[in-house]
């Protein structure tokens, strides 16, 4: 037997076969970005028209820099703003929308995103009665876990993370120019 069918032939099948998966899943990847892409911003729009439903429209806030903070949107006809923002709890990122009235009272949060713990962790991320403690609570400065909202028993990593995710959401509205 020689080199050739020992040798390079395997390896040569090789390369090539990645190639033509490697060309697959580039050509898969042009084809579903943009529908995934606008699937989001549309779940998006919904989340934030679900927290503000006496919104018109939201536009992009620019010039809003602060850390986990992904948007900021105002709603066109000034009745509040939703922020979009996460921290790292237990099983992965909670991503959380915060609502805010244009006096900075938190008006409702939504998590959009969270891969916690069954049954521990996710008490926190799947439980709307939870996410109801945060409204009506000042936007203008940092909450406090144990003080501003209670933790839930069993969750304390999620609980401070979703407290975190919101406190950075209130620094983001409190530096909207």
């Amino acid at each position: 037997m020689s080199n050739w069918d020992k040798i390079f032939k395997p390896v040569v099948v090789l390369c090539v076969i990645c190639v033509v998966i490697t060309g697959a899943l580039a050509a898969t990847d042009s084809v579903t970005k943009p529908v995934i892409q606008a699937a989001t911003a549309e779940a998006q729009r919904q989340a934030r028209t679900e927290l503000l439903p006496e919104a018109d429209d939201f536009v992009p806030v620019e010039g809003v820099k602060v850390d986990n903070v992904d948007d900021v949107y105002a709603a066109t006809n000034g009745v509040g703003y939703v922020i979009t923002s996460n921290a790292k709890g237990y099983g992965g990122t909670i991503t959380v929308m915060s609502a805010f009235t244009p006096e900075g009272v938190i008006k409702q949060i939504k998590i959009t995103e969270a891969s916690e713990t069954p049954g521990f962790g996710s008490n926190v991320t799947d439980n709307k009665a939870y996410w109801e403690r945060y409204a009506g609570l000042d936007g203008t400065k940092n909450l406090v876990l144990g003080q501003d909202v209670d933790g839930w028993s069993g969750a304390t990593i999620s609980s401070k993370a979703l407290i975190k995710a919101v406190n950075s959401a209130v620094d983001a509205f409190n530096a909207i120019p």
